[in-house]
């Protein structure tokens, strides 16, 4: 009887023995397609959109126009472009128009728009961020080198754009 039960736990031993590989070959086959994927999602570039655009980083004219953290005593929101950034900027900007407003300006129009919004956060950044790369009379005096001429303006904007982007 003994022999027998031997036996008997033999085979099951080998039925278990013979089924474990098989059942982890085919969790990894199941799984090996999910893993993948999950790694390819997490090396795609995204596509900047309507949320991701007003959720980036902390030093961005989106950020300071969502009055998220307090503005720099420095710099009123009320303040107007003209005020700090002299009478060049009223010859293309407002001159009721306000630097909070300045910040939420649609970055869509044109050459002069997108330095005037860009200017605005790095003059904020200059005041609030530690290490930000332009002191705050460089970033006003840049602008108004900026406002001469569109090429002036664009060259200015990305410069502008490429620090706020990278500040933290």
């Amino acid at each position: 009887m003994e022999v027998v039960w031997s036996l008997k736990q033999a085979k099951k031993m080998a039925t278990s023995l013979l089924l474990s590989p098989l059942i982890l070959l085919l969790l990894v086959t199941c799984l090996a397609p999910t893993a993948s994927a999950a790694t390819t999602t997490t090396t795609i570039k995204r596509q900047p959109g309507f949320l991701y655009t007003r959720t980036r980083g902390r030093c961005t004219p989106q950020f300071w126009s969502s009055r998220r953290e307090a503005w720099p005593r420095m710099v009123p929101q009320t303040s107007t472009v003209l005020n700090v950034f002299g009478s060049r900027a009223f010859e293309r900007y407002r001159s009721e128009m306000t630097l909070l407003e300045s910040t939420g300006v649609n970055e869509g129009g044109n050459v002069y728009d997108k330095l005037l919004t860009q200017a605005s956060a790095a003059l904020l950044n200059s005041y609030a961020r530690k290490g930000f790369p332009y002191s705050a009379w460089e970033v006003k005096t840049l602008m108004i080198q900026g406002l001469v001429s569109e090429d002036a303006a664009a060259r200015l904007t990305e410069r502008f754009s490429i620090a706020n982007d990278a500040c933290n």
